[in-house]
């Protein structure tokens, strides 16, 4: 699944969440980037981050998905027909995302919480990073690119060929997995609009593995 701008037209049988229940348990998203914001001022943990969501749709204490990463935000304001807004990161996030690497001038990829209602264009994504991935090689393939990336040991177990992860917050299908390598493949409407046709192979990037796969895999050390 390419994490790409999509619209919420629900002609056609398009899936959606109708449960108010599910946006009642907690945030979450789906790994379909809806804007690439910028850093526009660090002060330690706390961030101000430019978008083109309007201010007035923004309330305190809403969350947002911030290249993978589901934030609080602490305060608003109007900036244009867009807005800046702020979000304090504990120390904990800052050791083990990439998120203590951000400067002034960032791009990251922005994601509004889930509401009930809303379409599942991509996969449930809960914005509690797992660890940090690193872009091992990207090469063309055709129009596309191929990313390969090398993971934590403890987290190549829960990635499979086919499967999905969260990239950077962008909800991604396996292309095939073997150790801790794997690949994904990215059509040129995720690399213009999201930050993935800047990234370059090194770059630290934002991982959270499949919840699903998590559970299944800790269902296994209970056989019946």
């Amino acid at each position: 699944m390419d994490g790409r701008l999509r619209d919420h037209d629900v002609r056609g049988g398009r899936r959606r969440f109708c449960s108010a229940n599910f946006e009642a348990r907690g945030n979450v998203f789906t790994g379909i980037i809806t804007d690439v914001g910028e850093v526009v001022q660090r002060e330690g943990g706390r961030y101000a981050i430019r978008c083109a969501y309007d201010a007035a749709t923004i309330t305190l204490g809403a969350s947002i998905g911030c290249d993978g990463c589901c934030l609080t935000v602490t305060r608003v304001t109007p900036d244009g027909a867009g807005s800046i807004f702020t979000v304090d990161v504990s120390n904990e996030t800052l050791s083990k995302t990439t998120l203590g690497d951000w400067k002034s001038g960032d791009a990251v990829n922005l994601e509004r919480a889930l509401r009930a209602g809303d379409e599942l264009g991509g996969h449930v994504v809960s914005g509690h990073v797992d660890g940090v991935a690193r872009i091992a090689s990207i090469t063309p393939d055709g129009e596309s690119l191929r990313f390969s990336f090398e993971v934590p040991e403890a987290l190549a177990r829960f990635i499979a060929p086919k499967g999905s992860v969260a990239l950077s917050g962008t909800s991604l299908t396996v292309n095939e997995a073997e150790g801790r390598r794997f690949g994904v493949n990215l059509i040129p409407h995720t690399l213009t609009q999201t930050t993935w046709g800047r990234k370059t192979p090194g770059d630290p990037i934002n991982l959270e593995v499949d919840v699903f796969a998590r559970y299944v895999a800790r269902m296994m050390e209970f056989p019946r």
